[in-house]
């Protein structure tokens, strides 16, 4: 016997294997930036999904050395893909988050809620159908739900509707010391 045990033989085994697999991987890198530098718009955002697809390749112990190349491609290629996704969902939902450059005060969102109060308090002050479809819309019903319920055509909805936002607009402005809206 030479010393060496079974395991240990098998452990340094494994470990040259890794160590080749590796230098294999990591000879694609320069081939992988190019590809990606192309799709991604800026180095940072290329070098990451690069290294991702080296790390994944990596942690498949048991791919043929001959598949490492177009493993890689499929792999950086589908990152690039995932970085579009994630870019254009971000583009897509950033208009509907709220503006976090000026946060609102306190004494803010107590007069908002104080004005909300006032203001519906001044719906009851409308007419009969103004009122009703104001109130229905504050509840989250909509013009055309409402026209449904009372059984009047939406046109019918719509005009009270818009006649008791006008009325609200006017009564706000004279609140507010004659400004008109």
């Amino acid at each position: 016997m030479s010393g060496i045990g079974d395991p240990e033989l098998h452990e340094s085994q494994e470990e040259l294997q890794r160590a080749l697999s590796w230098e294999v991987i990591a000879g694609h890198r320069e081939r992988l930036m190019r590809l990606v530098r192309r799709r991604l718009p800026n180095t940072q955002d290329a070098e990451d999904c690069v290294q991702e697809a080296m790390l994944r390749t990596a942690a498949c112990g048991d791919l043929d050395r001959e598949r490492i190349g177009p493993f890689l491609t499929s792999v950086a290629l589908r990152l690039c893909a995932d970085n579009h996704r994630e870019q254009e969902r971000s583009r897509r939902l950033l208009p509907h988050t709220a503006d976090v450059r000026t946060p609102e005060t306190p004494d803010e969102g107590v007069c908002d809620r104080d004005f909300g109060r006032w203001l519906l308090r001044q719906v009851y002050l409308l007419r009969g159908r103004e009122r009703q479809v104001v109130l229905a819309r504050a509840h989250g019903i909509s013009t055309l739900e409402f026209a449904r319920i009372h059984q009047i055509s939406v046109k019918a909805a719509e005009g009270a509707f818009t006649r008791g936002r006008a009325r609200l607009r006017l009564i706000c402005a004279r609140a507010m010391d004659g400004v008109v809206a």
